[in-house]
């Protein structure tokens, strides 16, 4: 058979990134694949997964057109400090901002109602700001006094540096329409900064798609679930820093209906939460917060806990806790790591214990030791937990966690650790790895708490079930009550007045791999039911490639 009329969509997560090939016509899915993700270059893992896709179904690439692209790049970006070093300058607004960049100027100027001039630009504050940043900053954002109602400032402003300092540059007007300095600034220097990151990107997709015979359009959903090109893309970069949990909610509004629900996306690292009301997401108008960053970026209203599948579990003070931390769990070692680097993870009674020995460390294949102290230890040494290398290198718990993070930012190490995915294949309820190194895990977690490794590694899943449920009842309750009620959800310890039992209404819609695992256990607390629709396994893929279709009904 046939098929002449077909989109691919495609979702960039943590560890995998999903494939859809759609018949745009009947609606009808005819490939769903996973590829690993390749952090180092997500547009590599890309590429992959559009020869995996157009494999699988059949489809010759002359069929396929248009590929729609959700990506984590932005996010990641944010998360890990990656992208240009900005320089910020604020025309007419002489009062701090609480926004990070690498330098910070105030210049006169900028306009007031109905574009009245409120002073003339100060040129010469510009021209000798612009002097003392250049060779210092990558990128320059600008942000002028009511610039929405009149750009004039901002314009003359990004001619000068032009001319001077030849960077990317991005002016507030370009992304903003409404009134709040701070916001504004912050959302100028926020797409200034991912400017690089997304040039390169878009660069490295149309190479993947030339490659592969691919000539369609390529767009990439925006956090709001509208999609624009890749021309845009560049120019408007923080607008794809929400672009996943939009397709979440985009794969939700095709599998609700008309109905009102919760998506619930469960990744590696995060669980994030999204609003279908009435069969449409729900658009935060006033512009989300990223961070400690309030911007004026239109996004779906979302919540994120710092808890997925590979999540650390870990014992301090005679406690276990669960996240924020992402690790390879023990059980999918050997996806990462091989030789004496395994031997030595798969075989955690040599290593695994209580505060720093709960993970171990190792330098990532083919990753040179270079000039880093860690590094270059880890290469001569072999894996090792923080404790060790703290007592090893002499270095600070402070100064250790950060160039630790750092480390694991740029993709130079690999941490591991008992996870509830490896709790999930002690207690035989997932084979997607090996389950010998997730039992030799618990069995030493276990007893450090004098409990079997099926208790144990059921109250990691508890703690997991637990911190979900938490999560979507403080934040329905924020939504529709106000923060009273979420505080009074969230607090650790019984009130001695009140037992307050909240149900919710809306039915659950699960999205990952991991969802079916931990999903039925938090519906059964919330008194709700979960369904986990069709592909539910690459929701987020079929979202991004159905986006045209639910967008415009």
């Amino acid at each position: 058979m046939s098929i002449s009329h077909c989109v691919i969509g495609i979702d960039t997560g943590g560890t995998y990134t999903d494939a859809i090939v759609l018949d745009r016509l009947s609606g009808r899915v005819l490939a769903g694949v996973k590829t690993p993700t390749t952090a180092h270059d997500p547009a590599l893992g890309i590429g992959r997964s559009l020869e995996k896709a157009l494999l699988a179904s059949g489809v010759p690439p002359r069929s396929v057109e248009l590929v729609t692209v959700s990506t984590t790049l932005a996010t990641n970006a944010l998360v890990e400090d990656k992208g240009a070093e900005v320089g910020l300058f604020v025309i007419g607004h002489d009062k701090r901002l609480r926004i990070p960049v690498a330098d910070m100027r105030f210049i006169p100027g900028g306009h007031k109602a109905r574009g009245i001039e409120s002073e003339p630009l100060g040129m010469n504050f510009l021209l000798d700001g612009i002097a003392a940043m250049k060779g210092r900053v990558d990128a320059y954002a600008v942000c002028a006094m009511l610039a929405f109602e009149d750009p004039t400032h901002e314009l003359v402003a990004a001619k000068a540096i032009e001319l001077i300092d030849p960077q990317p540059i991005f002016c507030s007007h370009q992304a903003s329409t409404r009134p709040g300095m701070e916001e504004r600034a912050a959302t100028a220097v926020l797409n200034a900064r991912l400017l690089p990151v997304m040039q390169d990107f878009m660069r490295s997709i149309a190479r993947s798609m030339e490659r592969l015979g691919l000539s369609c359009p390529v767009r990439i959903v925006r956090g709001d679930c509208r999609s624009m090109d890749l021309r845009e893309a560049e120019r408007n970069s923080s607008a794809t820093v929400a672009s996943g949990p939009a397709a979440t909610a985009l794969f939700g509004a095709h599998a609700a209906k008309d109905e009102t629900a919760l998506i619930v996306d469960v990744g590696g690292t995060t669980t994030d939460i999204t609003l279908i009301r009435e069969g449409r997401p729900v658009v935060r108008e006033e512009g989300m917060t990223i961070g400690s960053w309030r911007t004026h970026v239109q996004a779906v209203e979302m919540y994120t806990v710092g808890l997925g599948g590979d999540s650390l579990a870990r014992i301090d003070s005679g406690m276990l806790s669960l996240g924020p931390a992402r690790v390879v769990p023990l059980s999918q070692a050997h996806l990462y790591l091989d030789g004496a680097a395994l031997e030595a993870v798969t075989n955690p009674q040599t290593w695994l214990g209580a505060d720093l020995c709960a993970q171990c460390v190792q330098l990532a294949p083919g990753i040179p030791p270079g000039e880093d102290r860690i590094q270059k230890w880890l290469a001569e040494n072999g894996p090792a937990t923080p404790a060790r290398l703290r007592r090893e290198l002499r270095l600070a718990e402070s100064s250790l966690e950060k160039a630790l993070v750092r480390l694991q930012a740029a993709r130079r190490v690999i941490t591991c650790g008992f996870t509830p995915t490896d709790a999930l294949h002690v207690l035989e309820r997932l084979d997607l790895g090996d389950r010998i190194p997730a039992q030799r895990g618990a069995q030493v977690l276990a007893a450090l708490l004098e409990l079997t490794p099926e208790t144990f590694c059921a109250q990691v899943l508890e703690k997991a079930y637990s911190t979900i449920a938490t999560t979507i009842l403080c934040a329905l309750g924020n939504r529709e009550v106000g923060p009273a009620l979420a505080q009074f959800l969230h607090q650790t310890e019984p009130s001695a007045l009140l037992d307050i039992t909240v149900r919710v209404r809306p039915r659950i819609i699960g999205i990952g791999a991991a969802a079916p695992f931990l999903l039925p256990d938090v519906a059964t607390r919330l008194g709700t039911e979960v369904a986990f629709p069709e592909h539910y396994e690459v929701g987020n893929a079929l979202g991004a490639a159905l986006m045209d279709t639910i967008t415009k009904e």
